[in-house]
């Protein structure tokens, strides 16, 4: 249904391999991945089976592309609340994290920022770059909510958790984004922006008790785009398949100002 309402796609990308995987995830946990082939619960939400593997792989392999290209991810599994050794929420493998080590290890890229607007704090991303100081972390979020984390006092050098009360919408968003998100990417200076685009902040999706609507989804990525010399997206969260086309392709719209397509 995504890929049917959008007119330029393309397949382009290939599974990542297990080195650029074990940037972020433990040689244990990825093997542990691999080795499932009947359907087994990693945690309680998330379920992996014998196809888990290789759509993982794919999924960040896409992404690593999107981040080459500067084009926008359309995968799933998602990945932000994966951990080094864990999946969480969905998550099998970090998909915006492998493609940020992609590009520090393989591309020379020194300095990255990843800004997260899922609905849900991005715990897993936060918890693999908490100590690096080239890879700045920053998440809007419902808060308190799942993952239980992100709150307030959460933050660090290069981590800025700005957690958002239930019913926030555009508006709260775009002050956000001025008075905190923007100083703060600026004042770090990316060579490259990375975002984790979900859109389970929006006011009709089932999962969460956000307000946003199809034209701050819009203003978000418009924002983004700003902010960096390259920009890439990755999908995250999304629940309600019917609004998703739409606000994915609002956001192909605020990006397009750094000529962001999807893959």
């Amino acid at each position: 249904m995504l890929l049917d309402s959008i007119e330029d796609w393309s397949e382009a990308g290939s599974p990542a391999s297990l080195a650029d995987v074990q940037r972020c995830h433990t040689p244990e946990y990825v093997a542990r991945i691999r080795s499932v082939h009947e359907p087994t619960w990693l945690d309680g939400d998330t379920i992996a089976s014998g196809t888990t593997f290789d759509a993982a792989l794919l999924a960040a392999g896409v992404a690593i592309s999107a981040a080459e290209q500067g084009g926008f991810a359309l995968v799933r599994p998602p990945g932000h609340h994966a951990f080094a050794d864990a999946a969480m929420g969905f998550c099998i493998f970090n998909n915006v994290a492998i493609a940020a080590r992609y590009q520090q290890a393989e591309n020379g890229i020194g300095r990255i920022a990843i800004i997260d607007w899922d609905v849900h704090h991005g715990n897993g991303t936060q918890a693999i770059f908490w100590d690096d100081p080239s890879v700045l972390f920053v998440s809007l979020h419902e808060w308190p909510f799942y993952p239980g984390t992100g709150g307030p006092n959460e933050q660090a050098e290069t981590t800025l958790n700005i957690p958002l009360s239930a019913g926030s919408g555009d508006e709260d968003y775009a002050r956000a984004f001025e008075h905190v998100v923007e100083p703060a990417v600026r004042a770090f200076e990316p060579e490259l922006v990375l975002v984790s685009a979900g859109f389970d902040a929006h006011q009709d999706d089932p999962l969460a008790g956000m307000n946003v609507t199809e034209d701050g989804f819009r203003e978000l990525a418009r924002r983004s785009a700003a902010l960096a010399p390259r920009l890439a997206a990755v999908l995250e969260g999304g629940y309600n398949l019917s609004t998703l086309p739409r606000l994915v392709a609002a956001a192909l719209e605020g990006f397009s100002q750094t000529k962001t397509g999807p893959l």
